[in-house]
C-alpha cells in the first residue's frame, strides 16, 4: 500500500483518494476523472493533474479537451488558490474497519504516519511478513525440532559468522552496476568527495495475475533475452488498459525471472515471448523489482542452516585486469555479495565464485560489514592475486547461470564499475560499418502483373509518426490479392519502395496513399527486406493472429541496417551529488565483436526516470555527438561518468515484444 493515501496503486499513478462528499466537476480531471493531483494549468485555459498530462503528452501533441496544439513545457501550475481548494477536500481513513476518522486531503498522510491504527497494524503485519525469523527468535523451539547448526569459523578472525538464506530476494545494487555512473563518493573538482547515496535497493516478489479470458493478452512490452547484451527479459513498457495496468504491480524497467515457475532468466527472447503468451486463467511471474536508492545502514545478520566457507584465489595478469564480478549489497544483512559472474571474465573462467556468494574478507580484509566500493578499492589495487573467503548457502540463487553469451557487460566487474577513470581500453575495429547483429536481413525484389482493379491485398504498421518511429512494415498477406498469389511478400517484410517511391521516409496515411495509387496500375514493383534470424533455432513466433495489430518480434527489429534506424536525442541533466540512473549493457569485446549498447536499468527518482523519454532496451548510439560504435563497455561508462551536469545521448528505439 501507497504510504501517503493508504491504497494500493501503481508506482507511477496519481493517489487514491475516499472523498467524503461528491467533488464538483469544476476540480475534476478530465483524463483520470478523479479529483486534480498537483494541478496544471494549459494555455488553452483546461486543467488536469501533473501525472495525467505528464503522461498524456508524451504519447500526443494537442490539449485533450480541444485538441489544440500543446507542449508540456507551455503548461504550468495552478494558482494557489485551486491548490489550496482541492488539498481541503474532506476525505475518509482508508483504513475504515479500524479507523473512521476524516480530514483534509493534505493531512492524510500525516494521519497515516501518525496517529492512524489501521495503517500501524497493516505495517506491523507487512514488518511480520518480511523477518518470519525475528518472531522465531521469541518462541522457543517445538518439540521435535532440531537445533540450528552452529555457525562456521572465520578463518582471519576466529568470531562467529552468520548469514540469512535470503528468501525474500531483496538486493541492493550498489555501484558494481557500472552505467549507473553513481560512486559512493564522486571527486569534486577541488578533490574533496562529497557523499552519496550509495546503495540501489531492489527486490524480487511473486505476483499472480488472473485473467478472466485465458486467451487474452497480458498487454506489457518486453525486451532482452540471452541471445541479446541484454541477458535478462526486462519489461519495457505496459499498456493502458491491460492485464497487467489493471493488476498495478508490474512497472517498466521491472525483470522478469520466473513464469509459471519456469526460470527464464536465461532464455532466449523468443523463448520467453513463447511462455509469456501461453494461454491460462493464472499467471505466476517472478519479478525483480527497483526501488530506488536507499541511506540505510544495512541490518544485522540472521541465521542460516546451511553454510560454507570457501576460499578462492584469483589471478590477474595486470593491476587493469577487470574480475567480472558484480558485487552487490542487500537491504536486509549486512555485507557484499555476488550478483553476477561475467561470461568470459576471470571470475567466471575460474569457476569457484557462484552468485549468491557472501564476501566475508579479500585479501585477509574483513568485508563482513564492508560495501562493494571498499571491496572495489582492494580489487583495484591488488598488482596479481586476489584472495577471496567467501560464504556460500547452497540453493539461494538469483537464477541458474546464464549459458553461452548470456551474462550482460553491466557486470564488467567492480574495479571497472568504480575504476577512477582508468578504463582498458580494447582495439576498435575501424572496418565495421554496423555493429554484428545476431540476425540479419535479404533484399528482395518484387515484380508482379495484375488486373488494375486487382488489389495488392497486405496490410501495414509502422510509420514515421508512429511512437517509434517505425519503417513501414507488413501486418498481413490477405489471401485475396496478388501479393498473397505471388508468395514472395511475407508478414513482417519491411517496404522500401513501391515503382520507385521511397516508403522509408513516409508516415502511415503518406505510405497507406502511395501503396493504393500505384496499386491501380498494370504493374507493381515492390523493394523490400526480409529479416532472417540466424542464432535462434526456433522460428520466429506466431503464435497470435492479430491482423492490424500485429507487429513483429522485438528482437527483429534489432537485425536492420543502420540506414532505416531513426535516431533521437535525448538530454538529461542532473545536479552534482545525482546520479544519471541508468545501466547499460553491450559493447565491444574481442570475443564477439561489436554489440549495441542497450539501457538495461533505469532507477526510480533519477533524472533518466524523471525525463521519461529513455526505455529499457533503447540502443544508445551516440554520447554528446561521440558515436559509441566501436567502444567497449569500460570506455564508454568513464566518458558519462565525465558528464557533469548535462549528457546527450543519441538513442534508438525499438519497440518491445507484445505479451
Amino acid at each position: 500500500l501507497c504510504c501517503e493515501c493508504g491504497q494500493a496503486h501503481p508506482l507511477l499513478d496519481n493517489h487514491l483518494y475516499n472523498f467524503q462528499d461528491e467533488v464538483d466537476d469544476e476540480l475534476i480531471c478530465h483524463i483520470c476523472l478523479q479529483p486534480l493531483l498537483q494541478p496544471m494549468d494549459t494555455p488553452c485555459g483546461h486543467t488536469y493533474c501533473f501525472k495525467c498530462l505528464e503522461n498524456f503528452m508524451q504519447e500526443y501533441s494537442f490539449c485533450p479537451m480541444d485538441r489544440k496544439k500543446l507542449s508540456f513545457q507551455q503548461c504550468h501550475k495552478s494558482s494557489l488558490l485551486v491548490r489550496n481548494l482541492l488539498d481541503k477536500l474532506i476525505v475518509l481513513c482508508p483504513f475504515k474497519a479500524e479507523c473512521q476518522q476524516t480530514m483534509q486531503r493534505c493531512e492524510l498522510e500525516a494521519h497515516l504516519q501518525n496517529r492512524c491504527p489501521g495503517f500501524k497494524k497493516y505495517k506491523s503485519e507487512l514488518q511480520r511478513k518480511k523477518n518470519p525469523i525475528s518472531k522465531g527468535k521469541e518462541d522457543p523451539p517445538a518439540k521435535g525440532e532440531t537445533n540450528v547448526p552452529k555457525d562456521p569459523e572465520v578463518p582471519s578472525g576466529g568470531s562467529s559468522l552468520v548469514a540469512e538464506s535470503s528468501g525474500a530476494a531483496v538486493v541492493s545494487l550498489g555501484t558494481a552496476e557500472p552505467g549507473l555512473v553513481n560512486p559512493a563518493f564522486e571527486e569534486t573538482e577541488e578533490g574533496e568527495k562529497l557523499p552519496q547515496r550509495t546503495s540501489l535497493v531492489a527486490e524480487t516478489t511473486t505476483i499472480e495475475i488472473h485473467r478472466e479470458d485465458p486467451e487474452e493478452e497480458l498487454g506489457m512490452r518486453i525486451v532482452g533475452g540471452k541471445d541479446t547484451p541484454l541477458g535478462n527479459i526486462v519489461v519495457q513498457e505496459v499498456l493502458r488498459d491491460s492485464v497487467i495496468a489493471a493488476d498495478g504491480r508490474i512497472a517498466p524497467g521491472d525483470h522478469i525471472l520466473e513464469v509459471n515457475g519456469v526460470n527464464i532468466s536465461s532464455v532466449t527472447h523468443c523463448q520467453a515471448v513463447s511462455f509469456l503468451r501461453h494461454p491460462g486463467p493464472v499467471l505466476h511471474l517472478m519479478v525483480l523489482q527497483e526501488k530506488g536508492f536507499s541511506n540505510k545502514a544495512a541490518q544485522q545478520d540472521c541465521s542460516s542452516t546451511a553454510r560454507e566457507v570457501i576460499h578462492v584465489t584469483l589471478v590477474k595478469r595486470d593491476r587493469s585486469e577487470p574480475l567480472g564480478i558484480k558485487l552487490i549489497r542487500k537491504t536486509d544483512e549486512a555485507g557484499i555479495f555476488i550478483l553476477d559472474l561475467l561470461e568470459g571474465g576471470l571470475a567466471a573462467k575460474n569457476g569457484k565464485l557462484s552468485r549468491n556468494d557472501r564476501v566475508l574478507s579479500i585479501n585477509g580484509q574483513d568485508l563482513r560489514q564492508g560495501t562493494p566500493e571498499a571491496a572495489a578499492q582492494i580489487i583495484q589495487t591488488t598488482e596479481s592475486r586476489v584472495n577471496f573467503v567467501i560464504l556460500r548457502q547452497p540453493g539461494v540463487q538469483l537464477g541458474e547461470p546464464m549459458e553461452d553469451g548470456s551474462t550482460s557487460n553491466s557486470s564488467s566487474s567492480s574495479s571497472s564499475s568504480s575504476n577512477g577513470g582508468s578504463p582498458v581500453h580494447h582495439r576498435r575495429r575501424p572496418d565495421q560499418s554496423h555493429y554484428r547483429r545476431k540476425s540479419s536481413y535479404q533484399k528482395k525484389t518484387v515484380a508482379i502483373k495484375k488486373e488494375p482493379k486487382e488489389s495488392l491485398g497486405i496490410t501495414i504498421g509502422g510509420g514515421r509518426d508512429n511512437k517509434n518511429k517505425l519503417p513501414i512494415y507488413v501486418t498481413s498477406v490477405q489471401p485475396i490479392g496478388c501479393l498473397f498469389r505471388d508468395g514472395r511478400i511475407k508478414r513482417g517484410d519491411v517496404l522500401l519502395s513501391i515503382n520507385g517511391i521511397d516508403l522509408t521516409h513516409l508516415n502511415y496515411y503518406e505510405a497507406v496513399s502511395a501503396l493504393k495509387s500505384n496499386a491501380a496500375s498494370h504493374s507493381v514493383t515492390l523493394k523490400a527486406l526480409e529479416i532472417l534470424s540466424l542464432n535462434s533455432p526456433e522460428p520466429p513466433l506466431d503464435i497470435r493472429e492479430q491482423g492490424f495489430s500485429w507487429s513483429p518480434l522485438w528482437i527483429t527489429w534489432l537485425g536492420l541496417p543502420s540506414y532505416l534506424h531513426f535516431c533521437q536525442d535525448i538530454v538529461l541533466s542532473k545536479g552534482n551529488l545525482e546520479s544519471w540512473g541508468f545501466s547499460i549493457v553491450g559493447g565491444f569485446e574481442e570475443s564477439k565483436g561489436n554489440q549495441p549498447f542497450f539501457i538495461k536499468t533505469i532507477v526510480p527518482g533519477t533524472p533518466a526516470f524523471r525525463d521519461r523519454k529513455l526505455k529499457c532496451g533503447d540502443e544508445i548510439v551516440a554520447v554528446n555527438g561521440v558515436p559509441a560504435i566501436g567502444m567497449s563497455n569500460s570506455e564508454l561508462i568513464p566518458m558519462l561518468k565525465e558528464q557533469r551536469n548535462k549528457v546527450t545521448l543519441t538513442v534508438v528505439s525499438w519497440p518491445g515484444s507484445l505479451v
